[in-house]
């Protein structure tokens, strides 16, 4: 597959989302890390998870320890997938979602996702979202002292503004090296970000590619121009999707979810379509 690079480190240019397989709807075990093994086996090597993503209260990280069990029984093959996490967003168990960005929590969410995970430092961290409750560069800061303890390899932030996007790169003294926004054919109004990214050189990861776990299957009865172009090159119109993802700047590195083994099949071989340039300028109109 072909790779991009976050802070320098050669990933995948498609990666792997972990969320659908630990929230509402959630597969078996066995099914999620056949899932996970699919999508080594297709070369992805950059998997996306957080501390928030589980259903019930008691289970803070269950898609933490499930990608790390994953990685341990596929064995020495996984030894060069970089996996992200995040921190500062929570799941009380009511089926909402809360903030809390005190930089003293960040820093105890982060070496708890370190623990779970199973490694000594973080290969990348991210703050998940801003809390309006806390200074943006107070909570970045923790991402600072992370990186300064060794705690992470490498720091990123999530559902960030071009403003806070720039505060971070301040914050971290020119180390902010990705940023994980939503982004698909129905959600653009972060194109913004992405071009500040772009002009950085700092990766940009879109999550919910796709239009998101409920929305997913419909992308091409909502986005007829998709479904044209995926006609026309003879794959799926997820495919097509993500191929325009990536043809929009060199930094972009989707991270579709999965809960499906031939889901993460088709998604990773996106990396490798080509569209003209005529077929993004269509698609991105």
């Amino acid at each position: 597959m072909r790779e991009r690079t976050i802070g320098g480190r050669a990933v995948s240019a498609v990666g792997l989302g972990g969320m659908p397989m630990s929230i509402e709807g959630r597969p078996d075990a066995e099914r999620s890390i056949a899932t996970v093994h699919a999508a080594l086996e297709a070369g992805v090597t950059l998997i996306d998870t957080a501390d928030a993503y589980h259903l019930k209260a008691g289970e803070v990280g269950h898609n933490e320890e499930l990608i790390a069990r994953a990685l341990r029984e596929y064995g020495s093959g996984a030894a060069d997938v970089l996996v992200a996490t995040k921190g500062g967003h929570l799941r009380p168990g009511d089926g909402t979602w809360t903030l809390n960005g005190d930089p003293q929590y960040v820093k105890r969410a982060a070496k708890e996702s370190a623990r779970r995970l199973g490694v000594e430092a973080i290969g990348l961290y991210q703050f998940h979202r801003p809390d309006p409750a806390v200074p943006y560069a107070e909570s970045v800061g923790a991402l600072s002292e992370l990186l300064d303890e060794g705690v992470i390899l490498m720091a990123g932030i999530s559902n960030a503004d071009v403003t806070q996007i720039d505060v971070a790169q301040e914050v971290l003294g020119g180390r902010l090296v990705s940023v994980q926004n939503q982004f698909s054919p129905a959600f653009r109004s972060s194109l913004p970000e992405l071009e500040r990214c772009a002009e950085l050189g700092i990766a940009f990861l879109p999550w919910s590619p796709l239009g998101g776990i409920a929305n997913a299957k419909d992308l091409a009865e909502h986005h007829g121009e998709f479904q044209q172009v995926a006609d026309e090159v003879g794959v799926s119109v997820h495919r097509v999707t993500l191929a325009w993802e990536l043809a929009l700047a060199p930094v972009v590195v989707p991270i579709p979810g999965a809960s499906r083994p031939e889901s993460i099949r088709d998604s990773a071989a996106a990396a490798d379509l080509d569209l003209t340039s005529e077929q993004v300028a269509r698609l991105s109109a």
